[in-house]
């Protein structure tokens, strides 16, 4: 019989004004992978805060029993003083330390005080081996990629003798590649006998590595399912109360006339002038139309849709854009929006909200004018106005006061969509609009794209993942090292169509 390792019994976790955890109960054996789903808001993240003592005994209910001992973690220390360790959604890395700098943060190899830089670096590289990464351990982490910065920690934890690893979210900002290297990791850990907790919204990865997986709803356990029960619809059932017969809702595209044309759209790179980013595209929008943007991470994407809205990426940008066939000045924040362009960013917490404030302010803040009289805003009017977004999005919160950045991923995105759906724009730009979203998030979501292309509004939709493009657009783009490289209705492409487009491309690069 294998060893229970960890129990949590009747974990209960109150906010102001809302019960996040009602009597939760989690048992993970040693040794195993033990994913844990559910709908964001769900009090995943909530439960494992609890764990690993970032919300300190005495602030919850309930008990923790780890190897054997019920433990009263007061803080993060605390559980890492145990061999538990979290890596959260957001890396808690310093951009401008060194990777061996990071990894040791806070548990420095000093002798007397004072750092032991070859013992530091030892160390590391040893460290570094274990996850698979080649690189040298003075090197910055800002000036390595996101997939190499989530081995870093992993690293890290493992220099705390990590016995129980949780991952939240671990692989929502990496490519595939990435994505399926970390994977691997995680199974060679099992091997060594490391248990982890793992929370995805990505189930096709759950299916492939857990050995069993526990659904919370609504702040409260529904089921644990074994290995051999463990199937896509079934966790799917289990979080949203419902089967999702189709994951992409039904939708008859009306498409009218060109509402954006981009001709000949170049952009150098921001601190190096002579690379070139973006070359040399075209593309074309029409009224109800949704149209997607496929092509693998750094491909060029984003960059060309944050030079297209107010140049917030690159230099020395050239090319034409007109809308409804006038010829538009696209080369501010401020100018894009009057020109109705909006663009919902793929990194929502830097860019696309002001997490210290309220659902309110965030929804009114691209169209002040809306909520203003002579220049001073009238706050009835745009409670109004938050208020009504709340209930057409369908936001789950306390009320339009909550703080943004207290709100759960879906949540959070479905307040950039409120802000820039009251700023009703002719085009709205979508980067990557269901990152670390859960599916029924993701159906509400696609559900309001559909609504906007049928009161005629052009979308353009950039994703990484392939089934998401294939299951909401009209009409594909497909990008590869700043060039478009392909065109194609959506209803004649496939993912190895997309490929091949890809492929084809870089043959002829090289």
């Amino acid at each position: 019989m294998t060893k229970t390792i960890l129990e949590m019994r009747g974990i209960t976790k109150t906010f102001p004004g809302v019960k996040a955890l009602q009597d939760v109960n989690l048992d993970v054996r040693e040794g195993e992978i033990h994913a844990i789903c559910g709908e964001n808001g769900a009090g995943k993240s909530t439960l494992m805060k609890v764990l690993s003592g970032v919300y300190p005994h005495g602030s919850y209910e309930g008990e923790i029993i780890y190897l054997g001992e019920e433990q009263h973690f007061r803080s993060i220390r605390d559980s890492e003083h145990k061999g538990i360790v979290i890596i959260h959604q957001e890396l808690a890395l310093v951009p401008l330390l060194s990777i061996a700098e990071n990894i040791f943060l806070g548990n420095e190899q000093a002798k007397t005080g004072v750092i032991d830089w070859d013992e530091t670096r030892d160390g590391a590289r040893k460290l570094l081996s274990m996850v698979g990464l080649n690189e040298d351990p003075d090197t910055l982490i800002t000036n390595i990629g996101v997939g190499k910065q989530q081995l870093v920690e992993i690293a890290k934890a493992l220099s705390k003798q990590v016995q129980l690893l949780i991952l939240d979210e671990p692989t929502a900002s990496l490519s595939e590649k990435d994505s399926a290297a970390l994977l691997e990791l995680l199974l060679e850990f099992k091997k060594q006998g490391i248990t982890s907790i793992i929370i995805s919204h990505k189930l096709n990865e759950i299916s492939r590595i857990a050995d069993r997986v526990t659904v919370i709803r609504d702040g409260r356990t529904i089921e644990t399912m074994d290995k051999a029960d463990i199937t896509e619809d079934r966790i799917i059932t289990s979080m949203v109360g419902r089967a999702l017969d189709d994951r992409y809702p039904a939708r008859s595209p009306n498409v009218g006339e060109v509402v954006l044309e981009v001709k000949n759209w170049n952009v150098f790179h921001p601190q190096h002038r002579d690379r070139q980013v973006i070359r040399d595209v075209d593309i074309v929008l029409r009224k109800g139309e949704v149209v997607g943007i496929a092509g693998l991470m750094g491909s060029g994407r984003t960059e060309f849709a944050m030079s297209l809205f107010g140049k917030s990426y690159g230099q020395k940008i050239s090319g034409e854009v007109r809308l409804n066939g006038q010829k538009v000045d696209t080369s501010s924040v401020d100018k894009a929006i009057r020109h109705g362009i909006a663009y919902a960013t793929e990194d929502r917490k830097t860019y696309g909200l002001n997490l210290i404030d309220h659902i309110k302010n965030n929804t009114t803040i691209a169209n002040l004018r809306g909520v203003s009289r002579w220049g001073v805003i009238d706050d009835l009017a745009e409670l109004d106005v938050a208020n009504d977004y709340r209930r057409k999005t369908n936001i789950r919160s306390s009320s339009v006061y909550q703080v943004a950045g207290n709100l759960s991923g879906g949540n959070q995105q479905k307040v950039v969509l409120s802000k820039w759906l009251y700023a009703n724009p002719d085009v709205l730009i979508l980067d990557e609009p269901t990152r670390g979203i859960d599916v029924g998030a993701k159906y509400e979501i696609y559900t309001i794209i559909n609504q906007l292309a049928a009161q005629g509004k052009a979308i353009l939709v950039i994703s990484s993942e392939m089934p998401e493009l294939l299951g909401i657009t009209d009409r594909l783009y497909v990008m590869n090292e700043g060039r478009i490289v392909g065109e194609m209705p959506t209803s004649e492409a496939s993912q190895e169509k997309i490929m091949r487009s890809i492929v084809r491309a870089e043959g002829k690069a090289s």
